[in-house]
């Protein structure tokens, strides 16, 4: 079976960039036992056998000799959207060919996955590491005794065991799908700042329309929305599996079924007031093999990509037919939305390299964005022409150059609205750096210069306008169900008020947890002062006598992210995301920092402009303010009745808080220790002085992978986000510890004695 798959692996070529050798993971006896701790609460032991050659209760052996209980039971439902927890864990342990074997793939699926699923290919670094395939053979004497040493090391740190967690991965749903109690009812909007939109806290990106078992929305999900004050959500669309591709129409496949279950979808929402958003980030670009026989199409060549060339007709023609058999197919879709120089190569001016294509070089990027835009709304104009219904298309300018804005502003048509990110080039100063925020920002309050510039621009071409703001939680953080610094959130929402937006995108795909932030968006949103939202809101959610010590803390969160190092690099490749489940690591790894992925040890990606120190200084004060405000939350908890209604709420209040707190304390640790280490590989020079600082350093990422261990057992949210699923899983935490004891038990005693040997 694996002899096919490689033949067509060849055929497919999936990507591979420039494959270095895989990390070694010295802290387990082989990478056989690896696979077995990595995949023990994601993977049902019967994939793990079938991909390595063994049985269940071999690999189940494996997995006990090292200390791992159960392993647990892993539903279809949990296994479905676990698939890039999944490839992320395998990504340094299996070559492709028993990558699919494991996910049970056709190499297809898994191009299109890493191709469309939010960018997961460059999140996984642009590059897959070469790995030797994994076969299981009976243990060997020598690596029992290291996984005896293992289990005693997790019954010494984890009394209470591993493996198996107190909550299960992915238990949020369920608790989501349940509707809401009749004191969430739904609150009555203004017309301020609406519609208000945002993404599923847990929907599956790359074709949720397809997949008909993962209900992105259910009702019960839908109803808490909508007592939070949002009444409009959005999900990909992706055009070729929308409607019939003309000129490759079996990529369509299963189009029918897509526009069947987004009806669907749009008829529940609208049962709940909401509105339901498609975002278009098209044309697609294809393999430049593709091309073959079609090279009149093919526009801007990027890498193994070239973009369909919106210049040529038959491509406009596609998207206008494309956009409107959509709309005709779904006359109660809320609207569309555009990004059109996103990370994708979509349009030839979309990475600003237009001067590629022999007819959009001749054609400037302002020109050629808003056709692109122009030929969207004409779709839509003429799919509602059908119908009589008002689809509302929404070109956003993320992306759009400074310098040819304007332009393309003043070209898009009076029926397309334009929405900017509110924070957009705020300057900033945080420890001494002066810099400017990009996006994903709750730190820096908007709307800023740039947001403000485009508005006033098209107000004054009659278009209306709408932001875009990160309400519940932004790349500062991004493995939280929402980052609790209400106060920030509360008065960027004051700030859209002020400014008149025609209505608020209220996230991307993370920060779509009905939580306090949306409310008390809603609420200011709705004309409510920002003391008063947040009052209401923390008496509704916890009760009146505890308001006070949650408002305070709130407070504190909202304070030290005032400190927070903002930058694009830190808010993208900094281990905050991750936090104690990344790996330390005795020698430079040589891999660099991907989008949201995986930070490896490259502290000059994670710190952007930022130098070292300041980097970690800035992290450690956001840390202490967390601290603070997570004191002051557990004090709130000890004095509420443990029985009462609102104990259960504030101990989850806690849990984000606290989870919040540890990652950002963890990414101090490794700036440090990154610094140390690499002192310690250049000279004798205050030797002694570095391997203490490095002990500490690993003692103390112990101690926060045991504490966040603790929390995500018992609460499933922490750690995931839509479009990365699980950042890390209970049993990454403890890994860490075992990492952790490795360098502590072997690299440092080796490096100690060879600094005495050394002359």
């Amino acid at each position: 079976m694996l002899n096919f798959v490689a033949a067509v692996l060849l055929a497919i070529e999936l990507p591979a960039g420039a494959a270095p050798a895989a990390l070694p993971l010295d802290h387990f006896p082989d990478r056989l036992h690896a696979f077995v701790w990595r995949n023990w609460q994601i993977t049902p032991l019967e994939r793990m056998a079938a991909t390595v050659g063994g049985s269940p209760e071999e690999l189940r052996a494996i997995g006990h000799s090292m200390g791992l209980e159960g392993a647990p039971p892993i539903s279809e439902a949990q296994w479905q959207r676990s698939y890039i927890t999944v490839i992320r864990a395998n990504w340094h342990l299996l070559p492709y060919e028993q990558l699919l074997a494991l996910l049970g793939w056709s190499p297809e699926k898994l191009a299109y996955t890493l191709q469309e699923d939010d960018f997961l290919f460059v999140k996984l670094g642009r590059l897959k590491p070469a790995c030797e395939p994994i076969r299981y053979a009976p243990t060997a004497e020598a690596t029992r005794t290291r996984a005896a040493e293992i289990a005693a090391i997790v019954r010494e740190t984890f009394p209470d065991g591993i493996g198996v967690s107190k909550e299960p991965l992915f238990q949020f749903v369920d608790d989501l799908s349940t509707p809401p109690q009749t004191a969430d009812s739904a609150p009555a909007l203004t017309e301020n700042a609406s519609p208000r939109f945002c993404y599923s806290y847990f929907a599956l990106y790359g074709d949720p329309l397809l997949d008909e078992a993962n209900d992105p929305y259910p009702d019960g999900y839908l109803a808490r929305l909508r007592a939070s004050g949002v009444n409009g959500i959005w999900l990909q669309g992706v055009l070729f599996k929308l409607t019939e591709f003309p000129w490759d129409p079996d990529l369509s496949e299963g189009y029918e079924t897509r526009l069947a279950n987004l009806n669907r979808l749009i008829a529940r929402a609208k049962r709940h007031g909401i509105g339901v958003y498609l975002y278009l980030n098209e044309p697609r670009s294809m393999p430049v093999a593709w091309f073959a026989g079609r090279e009149e199409l093919k526009g801007a060549v990027e890498g193994e990509y070239a973009a369909l060339c919106t210049s040529h007709r038959e491509v406009q023609r596609y998207l206008r037919d494309g956009v409107a058999a959509v709309v005709r197919a779904a006359p109660e879709l809320a609207g569309v939305f555009t990004i059109t120089a996103s990370e994708n190569l979509t349009n030839c001016w979309s990475h600003h390299h237009g001067e590629g294509c022999v007819r959009c070089g001749k054609r400037n990027a302002a020109e050629v964005i808003a056709e692109v835009n122009a030929l969207v709304a004409e779709g839509v104009q003429s799919g509602e022409a059908k119908t009589q219904a008002r689809t509302q298309a929404i070109a956003w300018d993320w992306g759009w150059q400074d310098a040819w804005a304007p332009a393309a502003i003043g070209a898009l048509p009076l029926d397309v609205a334009l929405m900017s990110v509110s924070e957009w080039s705020l300057p900033i100063n945080r420890g001494g750096v002066a810099t400017e925020v990009g996006e994903y920002s709750i730190s820096a309050v908007g709307p800023g210069p740039r947001a403000t510039r485009h508005w006033k621009a098209a107000r004054e071409r009659g278009l209306r306008t709408f932001a875009k703001m990160q309400a519940g939680t932004t790349w500062e953080l991004g493995s939280v169900p929402y980052l609790p610094a209400v106060n920030k959130v509360a008065e960027h929402a004051e700030g859209l008020r002020a400014a008149g937006v025609d209505g608020v995108m209220l996230g991307w795909t993370l920060g779509g947890y009905p939580s306090p932030n949306l409310e008390v968006t809603g609420r200011v949103l709705d004309g409510e002062s920002v003391d008063e939202a947040i009052r209401a809101v923390a008496a509704r959610r916890y009760g009146a006598a505890h308001a006070a010590d949650v408002l305070a803390a709130w407070k504190q969160f909202s304070e030290a992210l005032d400190e927070y190092p903002y930058h694009g690099s830190v808010v993208y490749n900094a281990p905050h995301h991750v936090g104690p489940a990344n790996l330390l690591w005795a020698k430079r790894t040589g891999y660099a920092a991907t989008m949201v992925g995986t930070p490896y040890d490259d502290l000059n990606s994670w710190r952007g402009v930022y130098p070292p120190d300041v980097f970690a200084t800035q992290f450690a004060k956001v840390a202490d303010g967390f601290d603070r405000g997570v004191e002051t939350l557990h004090s709130a908890a000890d004095a509420a009745d443990e029985a009462g209604e609102h104990h259960a709420a504030l101990l989850r209040e806690w849990s984000v808080a606290e989870a919040a707190a540890i990652q950002f304390r963890s990414a101090v640790n490794q700036a440090r220790f990154v610094l140390a280490r690499d002192r310690l590989a250049s000279g004798l020079k205050g030797a002694e002085a570095t391997l203490q600082e490095l002990e500490h350093l690993l003692n103390a990422e112990i101690d926060l992978a045991r504490r966040l261990y603790e929390i995500q057992s018992r609460d499933s949210r922490i750690g995931f986000e839509a479009t990365n699923h699980y950042f890390f899983v209970p049993t990454d935490l403890a890994e860490k510890v075992l990492n952790c004891r490795d360098l502590l038990d072997r690299w440092l005693p080796a490096e100690r004695e060879r600094l005495e040997q050394t002359p």
